[in-house]
């Protein structure tokens, strides 16, 4: 999805500095994932609903009742997007957002448990679609990486430096914004015109704005939440409670306004701290799994289709072929005589003779049902089985 490879983009850019990729260098342009037509299948026959969308014009979000309304008799919710409305409203100069398209259009969901597989950060999609010489949104940065992808028409983009590096979730750029508004009058790092097809990839503080040109503009934004230092930090301090020194209370009658207890207190306790950092950092395993927590409560797996799963066991046989389900963050244990499958909320144990079968399966090639690793014909239907109907496993 860059102009340079893997290793150099992770190098030379990642979380440093913004990377245009034009359209011609990439060889593709998208068509596949995204369109004006899916914009319109979306707004006209997808029932969606607020969150999933929002329109702003000039940079301020209008109110919802501007553009959603009931469905009418059987649909009666109020907040579903009334495409006559969206309508007027693009019409008049405003810009449409669909979000979390990552949950709402197949091609995007499958591309993005792609990509948040190669990266191994949470991600998620938005659609921009702006009318000609239309400013959505004003200067700002976002608390994510991003990844800019043009769709359609032609949007004008320009980028500045930040004026506060890697901002974390708690730190919007309103808590900077007239440093924000000085940065953008200066001159821009990139002052450029998107075509279909180009990228850029943004690192999260990056302050931009975007004009689109002479008519529809369509661009995906993926938001990339990189798991960062500072969750590493939270963790290290939250597995410091295990310490009884650092769960201790106060002396009765501490007076913070005292500067000599105050500098004693901290120091002891800075001391206290170091010793459990130390100690944590010998033993990291809980913090890597903790991690692994995140990314999975921010990851959607790939979605089972529970009708036809449930028709097809019952006559499974060798011409079922099955694979792990794409984007389960999951570990596998093995204790004497069993092999378990730690899920978000629960856990799948087998018999320990599945436990080849498990790790084979967990790679992610697809597999004939009756032909599982080191299993007869009719133990692997037993697994797939199964796994199947646990929703870890799903047909192809």
């Amino acid at each position: 999805m860059t102009s340079v490879s893997a290793d150099r983009f992770a190098d030379d850019y990642w979380s440093h500095k913004p990377l245009l990729s034009r359209a011609e260098e990439l060889g593709q342009d998208f068509g596949d994932l995204f369109s004006l037509a899916a914009v319109d299948e979306l707004v006209a026959d997808r029932a969606i609903r607020t969150p999933f969308v929002r329109m702003a014009d000039e940079g301020k979000l209008l109110d919802v009742s501007r553009y959603t309304s009931s469905g009418g008799f059987g649909a009666e919710i109020g907040d579903q997007l009334d495409s006559g409305k969206v309508l007027q409203e693009f019409a008049a100069g405003a810009t449409l957002v669909l979000q979390a398209l990552h949950r709402t259009w197949r091609p995007i969901a499958d591309f993005t448990r792609d990509l948040v597989a190669d990266l191994a950060h949470p991600a998620q999609v938005n659609a921009y679609v702006t009318p000609a010489s239309s400013r959505g949104f004003d200067p700002h940065y976002d608390v994510h990486d991003v990844f800019v992808i043009q769709i359609h028409g032609e949007k004008h983009w320009k980028i500045h430096p930040p004026v506060h590096e890697n901002p974390l979730r708690s730190q919007p750029w309103t808590d900077h914004s007239e440093a924000v508004a000085r940065q953008a009058e200066g001159t821009p790092a990139i002052d450029e015109t998107f075509r279909p097809g180009d990228v850029l990839y943004l690192p999260r503080g990056w302050i931009h704005s975007a004009t689109a040109l002479g008519g529809t503009s369509i661009h995906l934004t993926i938001g990339v939440s990189a798991l960062n230092r500072w969750d590493v930090v939270q963790q290290l301090v939250a597995q410091s409670a295990s310490d009884p020194a650092l769960r201790s209370s106060l002396p009765l009658g501490f007076d913070a306004t005292d500067a000599a207890a105050l500098e004693s207190l901290v120091q002891e306790t800075v001391d206290a701290l170091a010793d459990q950092l130390r100690s944590s950092a010998e033993r990291p395993d809980p913090i890597g799994d903790r991690l692994t927590r995140t990314l999975r409560d921010f990851t959607q797996p790939e979605p089972v289709s529970p009708i036809s799963t449930v028709e097809a066991l019952a006559s499974l046989d060798d011409s079922a072929i099955v694979s792990w389900r794409q984007g389960l963050v999951r570990r596998i244990d093995e204790s004497e005589n069993q092999v378990h499958i730690v899920l978000a909320k629960r856990t799948v144990s087998l018999p320990g003779e599945a436990a080849a079968a498990v790790r084979s399966l967990a790679s992610g090639e697809p597999t004939a049902a009756t032909a599982l690793v080191d299993l007869d014909a009719d133990s692997s239907l037993v697994v797939a089985r199964r796994l199947l109907r646990e929703g870890i496993l799903v047909l192809r």
